[in-house]
Parts: C-alpha cells; structure tokens; sequence
C-alpha cells in the first residue's frame, strides 16, 4: 500500500512503475525488469488503473470491455462475462456508460484493468466513488489477485482496507518515502504511536 496525503506522489509513483510517466532520477524494478531499460517487458507485465477512466462514453459496458480484450487476446475476451458479473454490471452490460454513475464508472474501469492477466497490478485509489458493495466487490477481487500470485500495489487514503488487504506499507512526503513497514503498523494521520 502506498499512501500520503494529496500531492505527494503517490499516482506519480503509480505512473512511474508501469512506465506511463517517466523518472526524472533514480531506478526501479518492476517483475525483475528496470523501468528504464526494459519499458515493453515492464508494461506486458503490468496493469495500471489511474485518474482517467479512459471508458468509451458511447459505447456500452460490454462493448467497453469488448475493446480493451481485442488488444489482450483471446483469454482476457473470455473473462469479460465473469468480470462484468464480479463487478455487478452483468445486468446493465448492453447500457451505454453515459448513463453509468460514478461508482458504476469505476466499477467497470477496474473490470477493465483486470482484464490482463498481470503480475502487477497497479491502482490508484480504486475505492474512490464506490459504495458499501462496491468495496466488497474490489475487496473479494484483491483477494482472488492475490491468491492467483499477482502483486497488487494499492494507493488510497482509505487506511483500513490497505491494512486488511496488504502486506507492506508506504508513506510518501513531497515525493520521498516518510515511512515503510508492515501495513498493520500504519497509524492514521495525527494518531499516537
């Protein structure tokens, strides 16, 4: 889990591992492979969901998924049923997403990043915009992630699902690591040690 308050880098760094963005210094690795000197090995290893939905207002749910698994292949267009049902859109999969909600955006952009079968998976604030069954939903996909071997870096403010889904914890200050430990260390802001 990565956290920090607003500004600190936290979708820079997101941004930064899946090569979307480049570093001005330093080095990282990402599945064994340096961001810099290995971007295409990098980027088939992993999926990124960011700020920007990236969903195709005109077209449905459905045809949404149906575009981004003609890029993947043949396995990710089979899993588009199965993740329109784990995200709770399979009854509104023919519906335009100019009529989806936030929350239901959200939902779908994430079905859309779990499409490729990645060994990282990079998500910035997937929480934001969710309801109660929202969380559930994204809380039992992080679970099934993890139990195929993925490694899921999280970025949110929402501390209590990072502890009970994390492993390891990171707080970023002005783009520098703060603090780093075992996720159910991680205090809330201003809280007592």
């Amino acid at each position: 889990m990565v956290t920090g308050r607003n500004g600190s880098g936290k979708s820079t760094l997101l941004r930064v591992l899946a090569t979307a963005a480049r570093a001005d210094r330093g080095t990282a690795r990402v599945a064994g492979h340096d961001i810099r000197d290995a971007r295409g090995e990098v980027r088939r290893r992993v999926a990124l969901l960011g700020h920007d939905s990236g969903l195709y207002d005109g077209l449905s749910a459905r045809q949404n998924l149906d575009v981004a698994a003609g890029f993947l292949g043949p396995a990710a267009a089979a899993r588009v049923g199965a993740l329109l049902r784990d995200f709770g859109l399979a009854d509104r999969a023919g519906d335009p997403v100019s009529a989806f909600s936030a929350g239901m955006r959200k939902r779908l952009a994430l079905a859309r990043t779990l499409l490729k079968d990645a060994e990282v998976v990079l998500l910035d604030e997937p929480y934001g915009e969710l309801d109660p069954p929202g969380f559930r939903l994204l809380d039992a996909a992080l679970d099934a992630l993890q139990a195929h071997g993925a490694t899921v870096l999280l970025a949110t403010h929402l501390l209590e699902h990072g502890r009970q889904g994390c492993d390891s914890a990171i707080v970023l200050e002005e783009g520098r690591l703060a603090w780093s430990g075992p996720a159910r260390d991680l205090r809330e802001p201003g809280a007592a040690p």
